[in-house]
């Protein structure tokens, strides 16, 4: 407890008794007699040989339970396992290398390091550091391909995560680092520790190649990632039409059923060749385990079928379809918990174009806004 408040009352013994009272404040002054403490007690880290001087090694974790003048900042020093000065240690606790390292030469290190926080007097503790000196990579980072799909409202698209290079390396110690080239940074990002992939605002129609490479620090390998940009029509809102599927998830759906169960569905809906499908979004409905999948379909000279003649479409060609996916319902009107007479009831779909979802798979991500089905009675 770092301080007190007292509210003191002074009482007379005369009648009748009168007072005063007076607050005092008393603070607690630290004194330092706590040491730092590193966390974990002891370390051990590797380093690959012929990485280049100044690779990092370790980040020395340091707490001390004084308050903070008489904590950090810490200075800290080897004091012993660094004779020939392999080894640098910056103010900061970040262990570095100061040669190249060979495998044949030497295996093993193991340093001693204090650390002394900034108190009077000052408290001082150590810990001891392993290092250990292992071969360079000999295999190159693998990756997979990953293909994205976004679905924007118009020229809303107001950018996020749209997905993840996934990538091993067989050589346990590597760490991986991901980069996109230089021009295309005004449209997309790369996190360079986990591969999420991120799309900044406004982007246009169309498909976008990305010039993204993974590496180990020896090697260097070419991921191919593409993304295809889709603007929905407000008019595509008014002619969907939506399947429902039991017990699957969006990721599998996405993972595993839609480029299958897209081709199928292209061929039991469009009449001809020129027509376009277009799958709008996917979303879990809420309270289940079902899922919702909203599609319309253009016709070569502009106009959208109608859903009624879709639905007809689907229910000629569903055996084909349940050959991909098993269907629960097909719904163009979902009039359910209304108590409309003969089931009349008008359904609109509105999209919140801010709000989007992002379903990501190794090979596949799957970007749509989320959507809301607004029904009214008609009776």
């Amino acid at each position: 407890i770092s301080g007190y408040s007292l509210v003191i009352q002074a009482r007379d013994s005369g009648i009748p008794p009168l007072s005063s009272s007076v607050t005092v404040n008393v603070d607690i002054s630290d004194v330092n007699d706590n040491s730092p403490v590193f966390t974990p007690a002891n370390y051990t880290a590797v380093i690959q040989e012929n990485k280049p001087v100044g690779t990092s090694i370790l980040q020395l974790v340091v707490s001390d339970k004084d308050s903070f003048h008489n904590g950090p900042p810490f200075t800290f020093t080897i004091l012993t396992g660094n004779e020939e000065e392999e080894f640098s240690l910056d103010p900061h606790g970040v262990l570095r290398s100061a040669v190249i390292f060979k495998h044949m030469v030497a295996t093993e290190y193991v340093l001693c390091v204090q650390a002394k926080d900034s108190g009077k007097p000052q408290q001082v503790s150590h810990t001891y550091i392993q290092v250990r000196v292992i071969e360079e990579s000999i295999h190159k980072p693998t990756a997979i391909p990953l293909e994205i799909f976004i679905v924007t409202m118009e020229d809303d698209f107001p950018g996020g995560v749209i997905g993840k290079i996934h990538a091993t390396d067989q050589d346990v110690y590597d760490v991986l680092t991901y980069t996109l080239k230089s021009e295309q940074k005004s449209l997309f990002k790369v996190n360079n520790h986990d591969g999420k992939i991120i799309a900044l605002g406004g982007l246009d129609n169309g498909k976008y190649v990305l010039n993204v490479s993974v590496s180990d620090g020896r090697f260097q390998v070419p991921i191919d990632v593409v993304v295809h940009v889709e603007q929905l029509l407000q008019e595509m809102l008014q002619n969907t039409v939506t399947i429902r599927f039991d017990s699957v998830s969006p990721e599998d759906f996405v993972g595993l059923h839609m480029h299958g169960f897209r081709r199928t569905l292209r061929n039991a809906v469009l009449s001809q060749k020129q027509d376009s499908l277009h799958i709008i979004s996917i979303q879990p409905v809420a309270g289940s385990n079902q899922l919702d999948m909203l599609f319309a379909v253009q016709m070569h000279n502009g106009g959208f079928y109608k859903p009624a003649y879709l639905i007809q479409k689907l229910a000629n060609a569903r055996r084909h379809l349940e050959n991909v996916i098993r269907i629960s319902a097909v719904l163009e009107k979902n009039c359910s918990g209304l108590d409309c007479q003969e089931q009349h009831c008008e359904q609109s779909l509105s999209i919140d174009s801010h709000s989007l979802m992002t379903y990501s798979t190794a090979r596949i991500s799957f970007v749509c806004p989320r959507f809301y089905r607004n029904v009214r009675c008609m009776c």
